[in-house]
């Protein structure tokens, strides 16, 4: 399971993420997504803990909380549904 964590801070870094779900349990993977044109973080990330019980711990106890100025959306992320336009294009998502 991967945890996606929206209404991010711009100022939050990966180092931060990681701070503040380790108090959850071993993270295994953190990414914060950049905007393709501009460079410019997105204002969401997703972070992936080893154990699936302490992610669940960590998105019922972080739902809805103020972190770093803003109130943090936490839950399970689900993938990006893909567009088969005839050109096969879309796709995207977490490719943890």
């Amino acid at each position: 399971m991967t945890i996606y964590i929206g209404n991010l801070s711009f100022q939050a870094e990966q180092e931060h993420l990681f701070d503040l779900f380790s108090e959850y349990g071993e993270v295994k993977n953190c990414s914060l997504p950049l905007d393709r044109e501009t460079g410019r973080k997105r204002g969401f990330a997703f972070v992936e803990m080893v154990n699936d019980e302490d992610e669940q711990k960590a998105i019922d106890d972080l739902q809805e909380v103020e972190w770093m100025g803003r109130m943090i959306r936490v839950s399970k992320a689900t993938p990006r549904e893909r567009s088969g336009g005839p050109r096969g294009g879309g796709g995207g998502g977490y490719r943890g």
